[in-house]
């Protein structure tokens, strides 16, 4: 009895009620230590026994390290590949990557599903080509699986082999991996009807990802969307914040403002559930990182970027850590660090040759690294940089406007006009709209060389009608022009507010942030009137937005009338002001 009392002393109460006890952590160690040395055959075997109780009551996590501790890998393993699709989903990759350090390397290798889940988590915390090899062992012993354990192995192999993939960007097997699992999906097996659902949002926002990668924004729009709708219906945030993440990397070619929305809420999502340094954050700290970039707040760029660098396993994600290495070179340029930028561009190029697919950003980080070499007054260096380049970067719209960069700091304006020709009549494409309006920038300062002022406005113009609804001063930065600017802006412009701030921006002066309004629209603004809203404060006519949307002039007049109503004003300036206001569009240098 006295022995029990001095027991019951190192008992620890776990919950409220006193339902559920442990030991005192010291105490447990001095009777596992005692069990050890009185029945040392016993410990296996009572690992083993609370093993099989823990996973009949719902407890995988701790079953499978029970399992472990005795020694009876085949059980560990079977347990894991059996719950990890579950953990995955779950956005568990940390739990999953401890639990597989508890496995002899010679476990991992042999076992066909343990393969499968270190190929997995290879994606996460080693590298792609690591994930390589060992699908390509879980895919040979998968063929040795018994029958009673082949549908499983199927699902497991199906959904790695999908995340494997999409990191080269590889769109026609992503699609094939993506068909394949939804046919999974569809399948009347009872084991694979409960993760049914799960596993078509999984398909959707895997297709969706490759697509915003190789710049098919549309139709990532449409996956990422139905798969964000999905994971949010059946409960699996995870899913719910990977989607939001990379719609707002698809958001950010249509509005800044809706693009800091996605990138926020994904964020929101990742520290409530612990995702934090997950890739998929990564991708949204990126997307802010790039929208204050862009809108010359360097210093509040700063901290999203080095959040996005930390998250980044560059090894692993070669499409992701692209972007984040072009990111750091744009900041960089924008500050006037050339070097730095240089080294960042230069950095990006080897992930860019272990890509399947041209990602959307291999083109302008290379359009830009002959830019960076301009600017050092490295220019051989620049024209060998794209005599380097192969014949789809060679058309590409963004080599043409890094063609025109080199040909100006040669003093060619004539040439650096031609050279600019396909991407302004649309032969050769960008990225809208910030290509296009770097293209008419361009243009502006060439046809001021050429002493034609007039040219020079109208192309001015049409690039501050681009800049201006979502605020992309550093335009300004990366092709600086105060003369012209200030010109401009005494000839009459539509634009003077935005002229004088980015003239401050030129002379050293952070831009200001953007100043908080209490009081939202009276209704959500819709997709379409979104979209209109960031052309009212451009000089552009209501049937030149029209034609710029590919809509009726009926049509925008009636999104037009929407806005107004739902932002409360009478007008088109007061329309623009109050969304300024609200943060739906790029703040104006006119604030108090």
């Amino acid at each position: 009895m006295q022995d029990l009392e001095q027991a019951n002393a190192f008992v620890i109460s776990l919950n409220g009620s006193r339902s559920w006890f442990r030991y005192h952590q010291m105490f447990a160690g001095l009777l596992q230590l005692e069990l050890r040395r009185a029945a040392s055959e016993e410990v296996a075997a009572l690992h083993r026994t609370a093993a099989d109780w823990l996973a009949q009551h719902g407890c995988p996590v701790e079953a499978i390290r029970q399992a472990q501790a005795a020694g009876d890998w085949g059980l560990a393993a079977g347990l894991l590949t059996d719950r990890w699709p579950g953990l995955h989903l779950d956005g568990r990759a940390v739990t999953t990557h401890e639990l597989l350090t508890g496995f002899p390397p010679s476990v991992r290798a042999a076992d066909a599903g343990l393969a499968a889940v270190a190929a997995a988590d290879e994606l996460a915390y080693g590298s792609l080509e690591a994930a390589e090899r060992y699908l390509s062992l879980a895919e040979r012993g998968t063929a040795s699986v018994p029958d009673t354990r082949r549908v499983e192995a199927q699902l497991l192999l199906g959904i790695v082999r999908l995340l494997v993939v999409r990191q080269r960007g590889d769109l026609p097997t992503v699609a094939e991996e993506a068909r394949r699992l939804e046919a999974l999906a569809d399948a009347p097996d009872a084991a694979r009807r409960s993760l049914g659902q799960d596993l078509r949002a999984l398909a959707l926002i895997s297709l969706g990802i490759t697509e915003v990668w190789t710049g098919r924004f549309p139709e990532a729009e449409r996956h990422l969307e139905r798969g964000i709708a999905l994971g949010h219906r059946i409960g699996r945030p995870f899913l719910e914040f990977t989607g939001l993440a990379h719609l707002a990397a698809v958001e950010m070619f249509r509005s800044y403002a809706r693009a800091t929305e996605r990138s926020r809420q994904a964020i929101e999502l990742a520290e409530r559930h612990g995702w934090a340094s997950d890739p998929a954050a990564g991708t949204a700290y990126m997307v802010l990182g790039t929208i204050l970039a862009w809108q010359g707040r360097l210093d509040e760029a700063e901290p999203w970027v080095q959040r996005a660098e930390r998250s980044l396993t560059a090894d692993a994600q070669p499409a992701t850590g692209h972007v984040i290495r072009y990111l750091r070179g744009l900041l960089e340029l924008a500050r006037g660090r050339d070097a730095d930028a240089l080294a960042a561009f230069q950095a990006a190029e080897p992930l860019a040759r272990r890509l399947a697919a041209p990602h959307y950003t291999v083109p302008r980080a290379r359009a830009l690294l002959v830019h960076v070499l301009v600017r050092l007054g490295d220019t051989e260096g620049a024209e060998q940089a794209l005599a380097e380049l192969g014949g789809h970067d060679r058309d590409h719209g963004e080599t043409h406007i890094a063609t025109a960069t080199l040909q100006l700091a040669q003093d060619d304006p004539h040439a650096a006009v031609a050279a600019l020709a396909p991407v302004l009549d649309g032969a050769a494409s960008v990225l809208p709209w910030i290509g296009m309006a770097r293209a008419f920038l361009l243009e502006a300062i060439a046809r001021d060389s050429l002493g034609d002022s007039a040219a020079a406005g109208q192309a001015l113009e049409r690039a501050l009608d681009l800049a201006e609804p979502d605020g992309a001063l550093s335009l300004f930065l990366l092709h600086p022009a105060p003369g012209l600017l200030e010109r401009h802006a005494r000839h009459g412009t539509a634009h003077a507010a935005l002229i004088a701030e980015i003239l401050s921006l030129l002379a050293g002066q952070a831009p200001a942030a953007p100043r908080a309004e209490p009081r939202p629209p009276s209704e959500p603004l819709s997709d379409s009137e979104i979209r209109v809203l960031r052309y009212l404060p451009t000089q552009l006519t209501r049937p030149e937005i029209a034609n710029e949307l590919f809509l009726s002039d009926n049509t925008v007049s009636t999104h037009m009338r929407h806005l107004y109503a739902k932002l409360g004003v009478h007008n088109r300036r007061e329309a623009v002001d109050r969304a300024r206001a609200l943060g739906l569009l790029a703040p104006s240098a006119r604030r108090t």
